[in-house]
């Protein structure tokens, strides 16, 4: 219902709209198709005068599984591509900070990379029991600029996001949970996510979308106060050598 690629989904349930990340057969790893879609998608949905609540969901097994090899590869080769993408990053990380209508975050399977930053940038979120969080930048010698690093101080002690941030390592759905990175961990995190955004409608539409702006301000602050080194430092992490081995490496074995 929106211009956005066919890797993103919208649909409307009344004043309700469903977005579900589309690579099903990819895992919904993260491509440029995908990467540019999300960063048109918030302005849209803000523009929206019918939309006020949204579900976030991934299609098929996985809610994201991160960036897909293909492109990695390719922001290693074309400085045009890396430009556009460091710049849709940031407007990813603010649209979402910005969003005034509540996200809710249906973690459908694993979530990995930028797909673990969307479930930082909700407003709430339900896991299915077998999934988890994973934000491998380190691993891959990047600087996660749209990661986990930017808000998981906000959710979590800045001991646990520097664990998980400087390690790369799974954290499982109860582990999430208990480290304020989501808020239920369920055996249908969909319905449940839909039934959350349900009672949001109930509610008075000005105070819900003022009261979200309020907590949303910390948030913001805390994206700005960082993001511009963060947009620099993947910049240059995405020419450094050490990048280039480990993609070189995962295409070769892919």
């Amino acid at each position: 219902m929106y211009d956005l690629p066919a890797e993103i989904r919208v649909e409307a349930d009344g004043p309700l709209r469903i977005i579900t990340l589309n690579r099903p057969d990819a895992l919904n790893a993260v491509d440029d198709a995908l990467h540019t879609g999300l960063a048109e998608l918030w302005p849209q949905l803000n523009d929206d005068p019918e939309a006020r609540a949204a579900v976030l969901t991934g299609a098929g097994k996985a809610f994201s599984a991160g960036g897909d090899f293909a492109y990695l590869a390719e922001l290693a080769q074309d400085a045009k591509l890396r430009a556009k993408t460091i710049r849709h990053g940031r407007e990813i990380v603010l649209g979402m900070a910005r969003l005034r209508l509540p996200l809710v975050a249906a973690v459908n399977g694993p979530a990995v990379g930028l797909g673990c930053s969307l479930v930082a940038l909700s407003d709430v979120a339900y896991i299915a029991e077998t999934a988890y969080l994973k934000d491998p930048h380190v691993q891959v010698g990047l600087v996660a600029a749209d990661g986990g690093p930017l808000t998981w101080p906000l959710h979590t002690s800045l001991l646990l996001a520097k664990e998980y941030a400087l390690t790369g390592a799974k954290i499982t759905a109860e582990r999430a949970r208990e480290m304020g990175l989501v808020n239920h961990v369920v055996a249908d995190p969909l319905g449940a996510a839909l039934a959350a955004a349900e009672r949001i409608l109930q509610l008075p539409q000005q105070a819900v979308e003022s009261t979200k702006r309020l907590l949303n301000l910390h948030l913001e602050r805390a994206v700005l106060a960082t993001l511009d080194y963060a947009n620099a430092a993947e910049e240059l992490s995405f020419q450094h050598p050490d990048f280039h081995a480990v993609i070189a490496k995962l295409t070769a074995n892919k």
